[in-house]
């Protein structure tokens, strides 16, 4: 078995030999830009390690990975320019370093060559890979919708936004496992297994985005602190501060959601000091507790040796303690 350093070094040295020199430079500099920026390559890394648990020949995985990791970066490219987002992973995002048309044009591109590079998929393997990643797509781009809609309602409930980030955030993760098992040979059981597993890291992962959101180091999480506060962001947090407040907190809260013209540090300021009054910090750590449970639940059904589902566990384990 691999160790997930070494799993890192492949994958990063596999998207190092992608060539983005084509002409016009105009559209693909941008594309070279965002995936030489770094990232966690948690998503490419998932399909390697789902494909390995059953394989011992990773090879015919990687096509599939780098698929996973280009597609992610385009929606990241699209959700900046759609959240008007100044800074990923700490630096300008494309259209603030080039423009809004760049972003949408290379992100198209992008998206084009992400199946590009899952056609090479074994053909053994590729219907069913294709059809997965297709409605996987679809998914996020519901995910996306819903994530807008929520911006003009106010009545979003806890529910409905831990759905929305299922189809925006965890279906990626849910698949590039699978999609890597699928790969390496798993049963259909084993397969959808490490789907729930994915699944659930991607709802954990993202509640603890939230959470770093407000309480994280900025010099750490690679984005300013408080954005989600400053935007009225539907978050888990605030959705839960609107459940729990009430009284004056409630007032308060509503006051601050209801500004228009704010000091931003003194909204971020007071908007955190009712989180941390109601206790919703908490909250949030406790369902990616659940989240966490239910993952490893699902892992240790898998119909395989302990040993094999190691770098899962110990992957599942360094996001929950992520402080990036």
């Amino acid at each position: 078995m691999k160790s997930l350093e070494e799993i890192t070094k492949i994958i990063t040295a596999e998207i190092e030999q992608l060539d983005w020199s084509m002409s016009p430079q105009g559209l693909y500099a941008p594309i070279k830009y965002v995936l030489s920026n770094g990232g966690k390559r948690i998503r490419p890394m998932l399909v390697l390690m789902g494909c390995e648990m059953f394989s011992g020949n990773i090879k015919d995985a990687i096509p599939a990975a780098l698929a996973i990791e280009v597609f992610h970066n385009f929606t990241l490219l699209h959700d900046d320019l759609m959240d008007r987002a100044e800074m990923r992973r700490g630096k300008p995002s494309v259209h603030i370093k080039w423009d809004d048309n760049t972003a949408i044009l290379s992100g198209d591109v992008m998206q084009i060559k992400a199946y590009q590079l899952l056609a090479k998929t074994p053909e053994k393997y590729l219907k069913q890979v294709l059809d997965l990643f297709s409605t996987m797509a679809c998914e996020i781009c519901e995910g996306q919708q819903y994530d807008m809609d929520f911006e003009k309602r106010q009545d979003v409930t806890a529910e409905e936004y831990l759905n929305m980030i299922r189809l925006k955030t965890s279906v990626l993760l849910g698949n590039a496992l699978k999609i890597g098992a699928i790969i390496g040979g798993a049963s259909n059981e084993d397969a959808d297994l490490l789907y729930n597993v994915g699944i659930n890291i991607g709802l954990a992962f993202q509640l603890k985005d939230d959470l770093l959101d407000v309480y994280g180091n900025p010099e750490t999480f690679g984005k300013k602190i408080g954005g989600d506060i400053l935007c009225n962001k539907k978050t888990y947090m605030l959705i839960s501060a609107l459940e729990k407040a009430e009284g004056d907190t409630k007032k308060e809260l509503q006051k601050w959601i209801d500004a228009v013209d704010f000091n931003p540090d003194e909204k971020i300021k007071a908007v955190t000091n009712i989180y941390n009054v109601l206790g919703i910090k908490e909250i949030c750590e406790r369902k990616m507790v659940y989240f966490y449970k239910i993952l490893v639940e699902n892992l240790k059904k898998v119909n395989i040796n302990l040993e094999y589902k190691e770098n899962l566990f110990n992957l599942a384990n360094s996001l929950m303690k992520r402080e990036v």
